[in-house]
């Protein structure tokens, strides 16, 4: 059975990685959510605007900066994802030891990379 992933800072912009992200998740067959600053959807996945409490998420694949994160740390902790990836750009110290003191893994790491190279 394949995990569902949270894409946090999601974009309709096709040159966004994060968008990039949507396309390649959903290629590979992998159930996604959304969630950005504008609602609209990206091949088939809704981008959300709310902190909705999604279920059974097993991994959130990061496209914020740290300080745009510092708003999400609730969320993502209240989440109880498996794993956080740290996207290239998306590096944040301050996170990583919340993940740690809540049990979540983390790792830095490009989710196209890891989907290209089935380390997904």
């Amino acid at each position: 059975m394949k995990k569902k992933t949270l894409v946090l800072g999601a974009s309709l912009k096709s040159a966004r990685y994060s968008n990039l992200a949507i396309n390649r998740l959903v290629k590979h067959g992998q159930p996604t959510v959304a969630l950005g600053l504008r609602k609209g959807n990206v091949n088939g996945v809704e981008i959300k605007t709310e902190k909705v409490p999604f279920e059974d998420i097993d991994t959130v694949t990061l496209y914020l900066n740290a300080k745009r994160q510092q708003e999400y740390y609730d969320y993502i902790i209240s989440l109880n994802p498996e794993r956080v990836i740290f996207n290239p750009g998306t590096e944040n110290p301050e996170l990583y030891d919340l993940l740690d003191k809540n049990g979540i893994q983390y790792e830095n790491a490009c989710t196209l990379v890891m989907l290209s190279s089935h380390q997904y």
